[in-house]
């Protein structure tokens, strides 16, 4: 394959921008794969770069130099959630490919923005919601939109991580880059997967909590939607590492449990009920879901196939993220559709770049 921004042997050559925690599990997860190859690292901080050049890979604190290489076909973002939106807009105005993690922005405004964008300069938009990814979820969807289960009726999330410990000015701890707390670090995926059943939320209802930490640690939401449905997604730092998802159909219900951190997968347990029956586990060996969100995202970029995750979704799930970040700071019931609309006194601000 002779494409530009792509390997002899037909890879996806791509630059993981920020070596944080995960951009090095990104990394990590890469080795090896047949569809996709890290070409190029990038991080703000030079002392970053050794641990770059003891993994063999090239490094550089420049962006746009790196937009501006035509050996380089996409980018793989693992920076700061405020800056995913201009960073995303800029590498597709230079053609390239964008895999951003989640969350995709913290507003519907730039969410729409990045989508457009990519849309505009015939490029490939993805994110790390690794979680569709993992062969006991596909599962799930796959009962949902069969019918199996029936119609739907409500779905419960709930996510739970040990408090790392991290330094004070660590932007992770930032409420302009978490301002609903645990939400855009763990309780966004159980938001992406009710999205993908139910479709555009309608209006939330957030209370946020500090009760181990001195930051928000205990966040539970109501999610209403405009299908009806309902989903409870519960996203608490502090007990040990947990994710549990559950949906409720009235011909059945099916849920899904992680043994492990996805950044060291060991396999799903899955229990299923149909009414008039009992429940039956199903158990899923292990595999790298978020390796497989990447390779799905090569495979789009180079027409192989669709990438899963509607840039509808994406929208979707930035526009709820982000009226639950209203209704955290404001103990308020928020519609989803009014969110954009919500005055400055009722946001975090978040800075220009």
């Amino acid at each position: 394959m002779n494409k530009m921004g792509f390997s002899q042997s037909g890879q996806l050559n791509v630059a993981v921008v920020g070596l944080g925690w995960w951009g090095k599990v990104i990394v990590e997860a890469l080795k090896d794969s047949p569809k996709i190859r890290v070409a190029k690292t990038i991080d703000p901080l030079p002392a970053v770069g050794d641990w770059a050049k003891q993994q063999g890979l090239d490094f550089t604190t420049d962006y746009d130099a790196v937009l501006a290489d035509p050996n380089v076909g996409g980018v793989v973002l693992c920076t700061p959630h405020s800056i995913h939106a201009k960073q995303a807009q800029a590498a597709a105005k230079a053609k390239k490919h964008v895999f951003c993690e989640k969350p995709l922005a913290l507003t519907r405004r730039d969410a729409v923005a990045v989508v457009e964008a990519c849309k505009a300069n015939g490029v490939v938009l993805a994110v790390g919601h690794e979680h569709r990814f993992k062969p006991a979820m596909q599962e799930v969807l796959r009962m949902v939109r069969s019918g199996e289960l029936g119609k739907i009726q409500m779905s419960e999330a709930t996510l739970t991580l040990g408090v790392r410990p991290l330094a004070a000015d660590n932007w992770r701890l930032q409420q302009r880059e978490a301002p609903a707390g645990s939400m855009t670090a763990l309780g966004i995926h159980g938001l992406d997967i009710c999205v993908a059943i139910n479709g555009p939320a309608e209006s939330v209802f957030a209370n946020m909590r500090s009760l181990v930490s001195p930051t928000p640690d205990t966040l539970c939401v109501l999610v209403s939607f405009k299908n009806g449905a309902s989903a409870l997604i519960s996203s608490v730092f502090g007990p040990p590492f947990s994710i549990r998802f559950a949906v409720f159909g009235d011909k059945g219900w099916v849920q899904v449990q992680d043994k492990t951190h996805p950044q060291a997968p060991e396999g799903w347990l899955m229990i299923k009920c149909m009414q008039g029956g009992k429940p039956q586990t199903v158990e899923y060996p292990v595999m790298s879901m978020v390796r497989t969100n990447l390779e799905a995202f090569a495979d789009a970029a180079a027409g192989r196939a669709s990438y899963p995750v509607t840039y509808q979704e994406m929208i979707d799930t930035i526009a709820a993220l982000e009226a639950i970040g209203i209704s955290a700071q404001s103990g308020q019931i928020v519609q989803v559709t009014e969110a954009e609309k919500a005055p400055a006194a009722a946001r975090v601000p978040v800075p220009a770049e």
